[in-house]
């Protein structure tokens, strides 16, 4: 028996540290790290001690004997990783850092003890204290590297009632194993020198200048609040709504009213093909009953039991070969009970990249689904399965409808065509917002940044998406925020960061006040 990685791989690499044989891949010393879509256990040297599917914080790596009909998939994908010339990516071939690490092994969850001190930071330095604004899992990978390996007194602040940023207000409710990843960070929330300040907006109740006045350094992973822009007419129309939007009402996102979403339509057309587009997708035309177990919002659920939605149209702009999505999320469709998967195959490049892609491509997971050109002038069918249609090579042009949406009007290879529709959902991704008292480039959505030293400042830091812009899951924040903290504690060392003129207790005392 072998363990097998299998869809909400979260690519934070926590298992490759437990692993005492090195047969998961890419490592972090490797340069595939963090281009791949997901981690790889190597069946020919795996020894089978489950070492990394204790640790792993997403339930992530099943034993092969354990995987059900629909991940039976993802043993191939595991094997079929290391019968290719990865260089550096298996166990002939790892680089040299690899091969030379020695043995790792620990638990995910991590005694309290002494930190260990192996960064820049000597052992006799004395203890920082650093406000890290946001708890999503950047804040939080940047609070854990300052725990683990430091004396710093962490102070966490969000302006959001609840914890967990993106882990809890962002995640479907139906992938619980990558939700659990929230309770590794509750976790360092508990740490005896965390203080947590939820509810606490920047801004309103206090000053960005008020912050960096009470800590020797301030780190902002605040993530990419808003949706971008179609820059098309009726995006903003009734019955228009961002994939953002949707997303946190089925999440209960206090910001977003119950009744924010309507699902009355029986055709609703996502604009985009990216992960979170077919979330959205997922949810729409899944069993309601089937996510009454899970942390979905309760108006969410009544009002998808009340939705008469049958058919989810799939917008892409280009072919299948380029779509957005992930490898491991569109196969989750193809096992989604009682929906039907369909490809518009409007579009004659639509099939020859189909047929034409190799194993490890995108477009061959379609290979299965059906294919017909859809008569969009027909009504979604009133019985049978539900069904989610990926439209490819459609680029949209505007939003129909005066009092509420009719039609997304598309462009492709046959000129205009309007696609009846209900509903618009536009998942086209994420966008940075400025930050007072920081800079920020329009052009990226992001805070322009050395190595997430905040460009012109001092002592002050960015992390996440609002450092990088949106891309990358949630591991990607783990090396992020080690690149972040070793800069701030390259300066503490250098003696740069700006002494606080404030402690905790009257920190403590200026928060009381400003909430009262």
């Amino acid at each position: 028996m072998a363990f097998a990685i299998t869809q909400t791989c979260c690519n934070d690499a926590t298992c490759v540290s437990v692993c005492p044989v090195n047969c998961i891949h890419p490592t972090p010393e490797e340069r595939a790290f963090g281009s791949t879509e997901m981690l790889h256990i190597d069946p020919r040297s795996c020894i089978d001690c489950g070492a990394c599917a204790d640790a792993c914080p997403a339930d992530a790596i099943l034993p092969v004997d354990r995987l059900s009909e629909g991940q039976r998939v993802y043993e191939r994908i595991n094997a079929a990783y290391f019968e290719k010339d990865h260089d550096g990516d298996n166990d002939a071939t790892r680089s040299p850092a690899a091969a030379a690490a020695p043995e790792r092994t620990g638990p995910n969850f991590h005694a309290w003890g002494e930190p260990v001190f192996d960064r820049v930071l000597p052992a006799d330095f004395g203890a920082l204290r650093v406000a890290i604004v946001g708890t999503g899992p950047a804040g939080m990978y940047a609070a854990r590297d300052l725990l683990l390996h430091t004396r710093a007194e962490v102070t966490l602040i969000d302006r959001l009632p609840a914890a967990g940023g993106l882990v809890r207000y962002g995640v479907a409710p139906d992938h619980p194993g990558t939700r659990k990843v929230g309770e590794t960070f509750a976790h360092f929330r508990a740490h005896p020198r965390v203080r947590t300040y939820l509810g606490l907006d920047v801004g309103s109740h206090v000053t960005a200048e008020e912050i960096a006045a009470h800590h020797d350094a301030v780190i902002y992973a605040v993530g990419a609040a808003t949706d971008r822009r179609l820059g098309i007419p009726g995006e903003d129309g009734p019955g228009s709504v961002s994939a953002t939007t949707f997303v946190a009402w089925y999440n209960g996102h206090p910001e977003v009213a119950a009744d924010a979403v309507r699902l009355t339509a029986e055709r609703v057309v996502v604009i985009g093909n990216g992960n979170v587009a077919l979330d959205v997708a997922r949810i729409l035309v899944t069993d309601p009953e089937s996510l009454s177990g899970t942390e979905i919002a309760g108006h969410a659920l009544a009002e998808l039991r009340r939705s008469r939605v049958r058919e989810v149209v799939l917008l892409g702009r280009r072919g299948p070969e380029d779509a957005a999505y992930t490898r491991p999320e569109s196969l989750a469709l193809r096992h989604l009970p009682g929906v039907d998967l369909l490809v518009d195959d409007h579009d004659p490049r639509i099939g020859a990249a189909i047929d034409g892609a190799g194993p490890d491509d995108k477009a061959a997971v379609l290979r299965p689904v059906a294919r017909e050109t859809v008569d969009w002038s027909l009504p979604p069918a009133p019985a049978g399965p539900r069904r989610i249609v990926f439209r490819f090579l459609s680029a949209p042009v505007a939003v129909r409808g005066a009092d509420s949406t009719r039609a997304v009007r598309v462009t492709g290879v046959g000129g205009e065509l309007d696609i009846p529709a209900g509903l618009a959902l536009r998942a086209v991704g994420h966008r940075g917002v400025a930050q007072a008292g920081l800079p920020f480039d329009e052009v990226t959505g992001t805070v322009p940044h050395q190595r997430g030293r905040v460009t012109g400042g001092t002592g002050t830091y960015v992390v996440g998406w609002i450092k990088r812009g949106p891309s990358g899951g949630i591991g990607a924040n783990r090396a992020c925020a080690a690149e972040t903290v070793g800069t701030l504690l390259a300066d503490a060392v250098a003696g740069t960061l700006p002494p606080p003129a404030g402690g905790t207790r009257e920190f403590r005392r200026l928060v009381r006040r400003r909430r009262r």
